[in-house]
């Protein structure tokens, strides 16, 4: 497989680990949909950290290339992912040499180039990782799932109940003021500009429930006792709302939003099949038998949002 790890070569390991990924994919040895190596055997595989490992995935995941399925692993995503990379890298390459180009012109040499571009992804680097952000979403599980979904290149992302807002004494409305971006979904982008009285920036990014989701919960045969077992209505509506607009509006589901041991194994029993909140998935597998299918509903960002974040996080610590 291409790309072999180098340690000096100057290039972040977890860079190369991601460039070692991307080769695979492109010469098909992930094919879409194919589980990628456990995080564990591609660190012993080639001689790195398990955290190298994991930041490369992150990164990969953030540029649309992989999917992260709690539990599961790894996996390439549906797409011609083949055709996508080498795209974007060939984009990228033509910016590079128009600035190469430019920087001739001006009377900088090659290595002059090089030096300045390093510093200066360097100073952005940097950037990134003392930015303060804040995502705000109407339930917790929502919130702390999309937060950690959101981060990289050392970015970390505080997650705030919308409710906690409307106290301007919380700590919660002490760090939506404090922060660098605000950063909510279109769904609530309304409700927060009217909170913050239009008083910051708010960033609104596009969530859409993982197409694996949907297919396996459109694959339950007829007749299947269905329950969405997650902590918030809030939630619930918007699961209701997306098999609805999947055209899955006829099927029976039932929902159960409670803390309540007892309440949960008694709902749980009279299931056949249990989909579930990203946070909930190993509570109410402790409830379930051999017989019971559970199903995770993932709401994901897409790739567009996520490189909109990335490029206003970085001018607005430029700022």
């Amino acid at each position: 497989m291409a790309n072999p790890i180098v340690r000096k070569s100057g290039i972040p390991l977890y860079m190369q680990v991601k460039e070692h990924v991307i080769g695979g994919i492109r010469e098909g040895l992930y094919a879409s949909g194919v589980q990628l190596p456990a995080e564990r055997t591609l660190s012993e595989l080639l001689g790195v950290s398990r955290n190298t490992v994991s930041q490369a995935y992150q990164e990969l995941e953030a540029d649309g290339i992989v999917s992260s399925r709690q539990g599961r692993g790894t996996f390439v995503n549906d797409r011609d992912d083949k055709w996508r990379v080498a795209n974007r890298r060939d984009l990228l390459t033509k910016v590079i040499d128009v600035a190469l180009e430019e920087s001739i012109q001006l009377g900088f040499s090659l290595d002059d180039f090089l030096e300045l571009s390093t510093v200066r992804a360097k100073q952005k680097s940097a950037l990134l990782r003392k930015a303060q952000v804040v995502f705000l979403e109407c339930n917790r599980e929502q919130v702390e799932y999309l937060s950690r979904k959101l981060e990289f290149g050392g970015v970390h992302i505080d997650p705030v109940i919308l409710d906690d807002l409307h106290d301007h004494n919380s700590p919660a409305w002490q760090a939506v003021m404090s922060a660098d971006l605000v950063v909510t979904t279109f769904f609530h982008y309304d409700e927060v500009q009217a909170l913050l009285d239009n008083s910051r920036e708010v960033l609104a990014i596009a969530l859409d429930p993982e197409l694996e989701t949907i297919v396996k919960i459109a694959r339950i045969p007829v007749g299947q006792r269905i329950g969405l077992i997650c902590r918030s209505d809030n939630f619930a509506g918007k699961v209701i709302s997306a098999l609805a607009q999947a055209g899955l509006d006829s099927l029976s589901i039932t929902s159960c939003t409670t803390a309540r041991d007892e309440v949960l194994v008694d709902f749980v029993s009279h299931l056949d099949v249990a989909v579930v909140s990203p946070g909930r998935r190993r509570e109410v597998e402790a409830y379930c038998t051999k017989r019971q299918h559970i199903i995770e509903f993932v709401f994901k960002p897409d790739a567009a949002s996520i490189n909109l974040l990335r490029a206003a996080l970085a001018d607005v610590r430029q700022a």
